[in-house]
């Protein structure tokens, strides 16, 4: 049984035990906890997911030979995704996708909202140096027939919002300037990491982030019922006398 359904059940185990209100006492608690049986290989592999998907590769070579958990896909496919996912960062949008390709061209080809985000990043780092003839002969060439294309209209109204831009000298004043924080490239840039992940079979997302989401409720759910032993700083895990 995996570690997170190991969990779940023992939490589930906890709730049934407090029907009413109750105080459960750390050492009731520890003696609980101290039955659940999870193996060391299954917390590696949890781990080395973790630094696999946030493409952190030499952490995971160096985890993997401490460890001898063998990451599930080949480590330089990770620093080609990196590569990407830095060039959005850094605005070199033509290089990413162009290293996209390289990767794997159905990526882009079978996911056109992808390819028009990817595109929308080009026009506003355009935008972003004042290159604003280029930026509308791009808008009018590039971006403009996908919004067409799509029957839901949701890509011509994106690129309504982006080409709002240039109608400001001042972008402070101009309501979608967010689209020119940094937060907008690392938005793209976690798009595009996640259709690699995909494409390679991979999960989006890492698995401990969701464990630990998953406790919080269960923790949430229990405090209705039971005065326990609460982990209150995830980063400590700590556990905290229900009395304090």
């Amino acid at each position: 049984m995996s570690p997170f359904w190991i969990v779940i059940r023992q939490l589930a185990e906890f709730e049934a035990m407090a029907t009413s209100k109750k105080m459960i006492t750390g050492e009731e608690w520890e003696k609980k906890l101290n039955n659940v049986k999870i193996r060391k290989e299954d917390m590696n592999k949890l781990v080395m997911n973790f630094l696999v998907t946030e493409g952190l590769v030499d952490a995971a070579e160096k985890f993997g030979m401490e460890s001898g958990t063998e990451p599930d896909t080949d480590l330089a496919s990770i620093t080609d995704r990196m590569a990407v996912k830095k060039a959005v960062q850094s605005g070199n949008v033509e290089d990413a996708i162009e290293k996209v390709n390289d990767l794997n061209p159905e990526i882009l080809d079978t996911n056109p909202q992808l390819f028009f985000h990817l595109q929308q990043q080009r026009l506003i780092e355009l935008i972003r140096n004042g290159k604003v003839e280029e930026a509308l002969e791009f808008a009018q060439e590039e971006l403009a027939p996908r919004g067409e294309e799509n029957v839901t209209q949701s890509f011509l109204e994106e690129l309504e919002r982006t080409v709002a831009l240039l109608a400001f000298e001042d972008v402070s004043n101009c309501p979608v300037g967010e689209l020119l924080d940094i937060s907008q490239r690392l938005k793209t840039a976690s798009e595009v990491n996640a259709a690699i992940l995909t494409s390679q079979s991979h999960e989006k997302e890492p698995k401990l982030p969701s464990l630990l989401k998953m406790l919080i409720w269960a923790q949430n759910q229990l405090d209705e019922k039971a005065a326990y032993p609460r982990i209150k700083d995830l980063s400590k895990a700590v556990m905290e006398d229900p009395s304090v």
